[in-house]
């Protein structure tokens, strides 16, 4: 049994993002492992040279996860021949520049999403990938939580029977920046010139979740809102957040499945999770948050009854009971190691760059419907 090393440039991991979810819990925790184990016995050891513009700033990180190569040069990184992978995390706006670099480079990608601030780049950026013939993915990490992984499950198990209906709840308060308790996210989120708005964000997210859980997208109705136009930035600085931070969206399915998911950075949660998805099925239905999933059987369902004169007296959250758990291993990290396999040992690969390329088709098409106030069908891409 052998251990092949794999070098991998990543750049932007100096964000939140890219920091705690790609650097520490994913190529980190595989280094501490051991490496990707493959089917044959063998282990793959991931080599990444941390990228970024502070030099200070890289090479303190990799001193601290006990990484031996930084730089800021960018150009010579891509260079080396002896590092075949380049990750981005950086911001969205560089994306498809960054990508089109690594991959005139020769080398395999995988990025964040989204993977462009436009539908047009994005799909350049795919196709340019496939005529290179280098392998490439997206980060679609909402798919291996275990709370979806639950739901997918029941499904593949026939819980729910036909499948009628999904409602999504998605955020929670932000906080302005201006009375003591400072903002959670970058000040960049809420400016349209910097590629923010929630819209680009997570609709990206849910074009993968609603066509991989529950049926491929067909028509979008979306509704944003800019709740709060003015916030405080990382500088202490009022600024006027421009971008959309919050959406009311509503989705129809293949197979008749109606789908409606909330995503807000400006409300208060009193729910199980920061983000929730229930499914209701003619058989039984689920709720599911980031790692818990409870369901409820036809036969296991109560029979209230309206009567707005006196108090419920049901509790309708004892009514549900907990799915097991599939498994609690770090989503990004899992996925990150089925690339790995993928680009070392030819494993199949369902996450590719084309992916990413609907979830911008879908946020693109949400704002549109925001700004003509109707219904769009989603068209199928062809790359």
């Amino acid at each position: 049994m052998a251990t092949r090393r794999l070098g991998i440039v990543m750049y932007g991991v100096t964000g939140r993002m890219g920091l705690n979810q790609h650097l520490v819990r994913s190529i980190v925790a595989i280094r501490a492992q051991g490496g990707v184990l493959l089917s044959n016995g063998d282990r793959v050891m991931p080599d990444p040279i941390l990228v970024g513009r502070n030099a200070e700033k890289v090479a303190a990180l990799a001193k601290q996860y006990g990484i031996e190569r930084s730089t800021t040069d960018l150009d010579a990184a891509l260079k080396n021949p002896a590092d075949e992978v380049f990750f981005d995390a950086a911001t969205t706006q560089m994306r498809a520049d960054l990508l089109t670099q690594a991959i005139e480079a020769g080398k395999h990608v995988y990025c964040e999403k989204p993977i462009a601030d436009t539908y047009e780049k994005a799909i350049k950026v795919a196709r340019f990938a496939n005529e290179k013939g280098v392998k490439n993915g997206v980060v679609q990490d909402k798919l291996f939580l275990p709370g979806l992984r639950k739901i997918k499950l029941l499904r593949d198990s026939g819980f729910f029977g036909r499948m009628l209906s999904m409602r999504g709840e998605f955020g929670y308060w932000v906080f302005e920046g201006d009375w003591g308790q400072p903002a959670q996210r970058p000040s960049w989120n809420y400016r349209k010139a910097d590629g923010g708005g929630i819209i680009l964000d997570m609709l990206c997210h849910w074009r993968y979740v609603l066509d991989n859980l529950f049926g491929k997208v067909q028509a979008v109705s979306c509704l944003g809102a800019t709740h709060i136009p003015s916030r405080v930035d990382e500088n202490g600085k009022t600024y006027v957040a421009d971008a959309d931070d919050a959406a009311y969206a509503t989705f129809q399915l293949e197979g008749g499945v109606i789908a409606h998911i909330n995503s807000s950075w400006d409300v208060r949660v009193r729910r199980d999770d920061l983000v929730t998805f229930q499914v209701d099925g003619t058989h039984g239905s689920a709720v599911a948050g980031l790692t818990k999933c409870f369901s409820q059987h036809r036969v296991n369902t109560p029979r209230p009854t309206w009567n707005p004169d006196v108090p419920q007296t049901m509790n309708f959250y004892d009514q549900w009971e907990e799915v097991p758990d599939v498994g609690s291993e770090n989503g990004f990290k899992i996925q990150w190691e089925d690339f790995i396999r993928h680009v070392v040992a030819d494993t199949p690969w369902h996450h590719g760059l084309i992916e990413g390329v609907k979830g911008v088709q879908l946020a693109e098409l949400g704002l549109q419907s925001w700004a003509e106030r109707r219904w769009l069908d989603v068209p199928e891409i062809k790359l």
